[in-house]
């Protein structure tokens, strides 16, 4: 048994399926039934069982599928530390990052970084803000970067501030907005209650939604295409000709932010890259 073994045993258990696991470890299917026969044999037992809806695992399989996941986050760390130890600055920096962040900063961040530590390599995941602090707490990602603060870890820094505003390729009175129509999108929980309470605040009438898109991306490509108005965030369209833009203000007159922070917990500083990481971060000029 190696460490491609063990890996084999926990892509098979999480996606239950033998052609599905294939692409993933990119290996053929015919590659990977005979790896995992020789798997049984190695350990004598039946480790999966084959039916009209894929596999199915057996007790033993379980276990080992579980010790699998547990071998490799192990070696994983065994890996990161001896890299630590060494004086050369390289391995692997597991970032998580919101949608926004991903699509609008992230890649120019990363370039930049790249230049300075090209031995650095990263894994990055893209996912909502909420989800971002369980990752961290179950020590999936190193660092994360979010939208709002959920709460949860020691360390949380804010990188930037931007207003949330009203964007349409139309001139518009905000009076009007009742009546025109809106495009909608998935977005984080804290994010979509901002834009309620702004909502409820300043119309007593619910808003025409004509459109929902799963993505802010998406979002401002529907108001380029003038479509309709959308409420996102000010680098979204920033540099984006054509576009009328109103920030949101609460009733003090307030203008309503969207933060960006980096959170991490207070131990990952012990991994040299990642503190590499985190000093640049905290200079960067975003």
């Amino acid at each position: 048994m190696d460490n491609r073994d063990w890996q084999i045993l926990a892509v098979l258990y999480k996606e239950k399926n033998i052609t599905k696991a294939a692409q993933t470890l990119f290996i053929s299917q015919p590659a990977l039934t005979v790896r995992l026969q020789q798997i049984e044999d190695y350990f004598g037992v039946t480790i999966v069982n084959r039916n009209k809806k894929g596999i199915s695992f057996t007790t033993e399989g379980t276990y080992l599928a579980y010790s699998a996941t547990k071998i490799l986050a192990k070696t994983y760390k065994i890996k990161e530390q001896v890299l630590n130890l060494s004086s050369n600055t390289k391995g692997t920096l597991y970032l998580g990052a919101s949608r926004n962040f991903t699509m609008y900063t992230m890649p120019h961040v990363l370039q930049q970084f790249k230049i300075l530590y090209p031995s650095i390599d990263f894994n990055v995941v893209t996912t909502w803000s909420q989800d971002m602090f369980e990752l961290i707490k179950k020590q999936r990602i190193h660092i994360g970067f979010v939208s709002f603060d959920y709460g949860g870890c020691v360390e949380r820094y804010v990188l930037y501030e931007e207003p949330l505003c009203v964007v349409s390729r139309q001139r518009f009175q905000l009076e009007n907005l009742p009546f025109m129509p809106r495009i909608d999108y998935m977005t984080d929980l804290l994010t979509k209650i901002h834009i309620d309470k702004w909502w409820g605040e300043h119309f007593n009438k619910a808003p025409w939604i004509t459109m929902r898109v799963n993505q802010l991306s998406t979002c401002v490509e529907m108001i380029k295409a003038d479509l309709g108005y959308g409420i996102v965030p000010y680098r979204t369209v920033q540099n984006i000709d054509n576009l009328y833009v109103y920030n949101l203000h609460d009733k003090y007159g307030h203008t309503i932010l969207h933060k960006t922070y980096l959170i991490y917990q207070s131990e990952v500083v012990s991994l040299r890259i990642a503190k590499i990481f985190i000093d640049f971060i905290k200079h960067f000029p975003f």
